[in-house]
C-alpha cells in the first residue's frame, strides 16, 4: 500500500477495535476536508484495501477512508456482534468520524449502510453509493456466495473460501492475491462469518429504505444487478445507475479507472442525469 495511505482505528461503543485505512491530499485533512470523506465499507469477509486502488487515486483529490468491518482485515475478532444491527451501528461510529461523508458499500457492505441509514438516519452523509448488491428490486438475484455455503465452508472452508474469491472478479487474478484474500476471510470464526448475513429480512425492507433515501444516490452494477438497477431507477427516478456490463462481483477492482472517474464526479456533484449506459 502506498505510503500516503495510512491505518487508524477507533474503538465502538461495545468495546471493540476497528482498523480503518484514511488517505487525503497534501492541502487537506480527514478532519477538515475541503471536499466531502468518501467512506468504503467493503462486503462479505473482505478487507479494507480491497479498495486500495480507490485509496490510492481518489486520495489525490479527495479524503478517503476504508473501514476493516469487525472481524475483517486488521479489525478485532470480537467475541459478538455479528449481526446487521450491530454492524450497522458500526458503521454509523465510522462514518461520525468525519464531518462529510459519501458512503461507498459493497455487497454485504450496501446492506450494511442501507440498515444504518434505517437505523439512524442520513443527516451525516452527504451521498450514498451502493455497489452491486440487491436492493430488493425485481427480479431477485441469487447472492455472490451462492446457495449452499454453509455446507460447503463445514465441507471444506479454505477451498470454499478461495472459490468464492476466484468467482468475484471478471478476470483472473494472481494466486498471490487470491490466497491473501482467503487468508484473510478465514480470520473470522466460521460461525460469525455466516451470521452476518440477514436471515430473515425481506427483501422489500431494502427496496423501502433505498426509495425513502432523499439524497444523492448512485446504483453501480455488474451485469447480474442490471434489470435491478433499471426497476430501481424507475421507481427512484433521481438515481444514478451505472452499469459494469464487462466486470465481474469486485467491479472497483475489475474497472478501477472507470469507478473512481465515475465515484469522483459523483462525490463532487458533478455527475451527469441518471442514464444507463446501454
Amino acid at each position: 500500500m502506498d505510503t500516503q495511505v495510512h491505518s487508524s482505528s477507533f474503538v465502538t461503543t461495545d468495546g471493540v477495535r476497528l482498523h480503518v485505512l484514511e488517505a487525503c491530499p497534501p492541502d487537506s485533512d480527514m478532519q477538515n476536508p475541503v471536499l466531502p470523506v468518501i467512506a468504503f465499507v467493503p462486503g462479505w469477509s473482505m478487507p479494507a484495501a480491497i479498495w486500495r486502488e480507490q485509496l490510492l487515486a481518489l486520495a489525490a483529490t479527495h479524503c478517503v477512508a476504508a473501514l476493516d468491518p469487525r472481524g475483517q482485515g486488521e479489525s478485532e475478532i470480537a467475541g459478538n456482534g455479528y449481526n446487521i444491527a450491530r454492524r450497522a451501528t458500526d458503521v454509523r461510529e465510522f462514518v461520525s468520524r468525519y464531518e462529510r461523508v459519501v458512503l461507498v458499500g459493497w455487497s454485504l457492505g450496501a446492506l450494511e449502510a442501507l440498515e444504518y441509514i434505517h437505523r439512524y438516519g442520513h443527516a451525516a452523509l452527504d451521498a450514498l453509493v451502493l455497489v452491486d448488491s440487491s436492493v430488493g428490486e425485481e427480479p431477485e438475484t441469487v447472492p455472490a456466495a451462492g446457495p449452499g455455503l454453509r455446507e460447503r465452508l463445514q465441507q471444506d472452508r479454505r477451498a470454499t473460501v478461495a472459490d468464492f474469491m476466484n468467482g468475484i472478479f471478471g478476470a483472473t487474478r494472481s494466486e498471490s492475491e487470491i490466497a491473501d484474500l482467503t487468508d484473510a476471510a478465514l480470520r473470522m470464526p466460521l460461525e460469525a462469518s455466516l451470521s452476518v448475513f440477514p436471515g430473515g429480512v425481506p427483501r422489500t425492507h431494502w427496496r423501502d429504505i433505498a426509495w425513502a433515501f432523499p439524497k444523492p444516490l448512485l446504483y453501480a452494477v455488474s451485469a447480474q444487478f442490471a434489470a435491478q438497477a433499471r426497476s430501481l431507477q424507475q421507481h427512484r427516478p433521481a438515481t444514478q445507475i451505472e452499469i459494469f456490463e464487462d466486470a465481474g462481483h469486485a467491479l472497483f477492482a475489475d474497472e478501477p479507472t472507470r469507478f473512481n472517474d465515475l465515484l469522483a464526479r459523483f462525490a463532487d456533484g458533478e455527475s451527469d442525469k441518471p442514464r444507463d449506459p446501454d
